[in-house]
């Protein structure tokens, strides 16, 4: 690794380590955008032996019960930041770990599987990171009777979150789910970062 990537490792770990709100959002365009937050919690050094972190999205409404979790491996290569994703294989079990560290540690690497070709891929440019899913069309997602493929983008930075998650049809490439009144635009409303374990790196 070099230390121009682990300076950018470093970065990106800091700015994604947070909750993220849509309020102003969703007060502004109701009609088009629900109240809704992105945890990501770091995870213990050692349960990687790298970077992690546990995420979750969920409507602010009801915090007890995301609709997307996850588990993040952050993996720096040589020209870009690797992020591995990993669903759990009793999500349910481990529901509201985002804000609950009780809950967080119990979560194991037993309880994990990787989703193949679904890493996403960030660059650094200037004062923001910008990523997407990792080339080739081939993160599958069956949805309303359909297999779609996955294109997910991301602009973070170290107070905001912007994302356009869409679904597209493997044969027609049409839309089949996401959004389509353009991307969620989060901002930070609490920060995890000094929960990292930099010095471990």
């Amino acid at each position: 690794m070099t230390s121009g990537n682990n300076t950018d490792l470093i970065a990106l770990c800091q700015w994604m380590a947070g909750d993220f709100s849509n309020r102003q959002q969703s007060f502004d365009y109701p009609q088009q955008f629900a109240h809704i937050h992105i945890f990501f919690r770091p995870l213990p050094f050692n349960f990687f032996n790298a970077i992690g972190f546990y995420s979750e999205q969920v409507y602010d409404h009801d915090l007890w019960t995301p609709y997307r979790q996850g588990v993040h491996r952050v993996v720096a290569r040589q020209d870009d930041i690797y992020i591995e994703n990993y669903s759990l294989i009793d999500p349910i079990r481990y529901a509201g770990a985002a804000r609950e560290l009780s809950i967080l540690n119990t979560i194991t690497a037993k309880d994990i599987e990787r989703r193949h070709h679904c890493s996403m891929v960030f660059h650094r440019e200037g004062e923001l990171f910008r990523g997407k899913v990792e080339p080739g069309n081939q993160c599958l997602i069956e949805k309303k009777g359909c297999m779609t493929y996955l294109i997910s983008e991301v602009e973070i930075t170290e107070t905001t979150w912007f994302s356009l998650d869409r679904g597209m049809d493997i044969n027609t490439h049409e839309q089949v789910w996401g959004s389509t009144s353009g991307h969620l635009q989060f901002e930070k409303c609490q920060s995890f970062a000094l929960e990292l374990p930099l010095d471990r790196i």
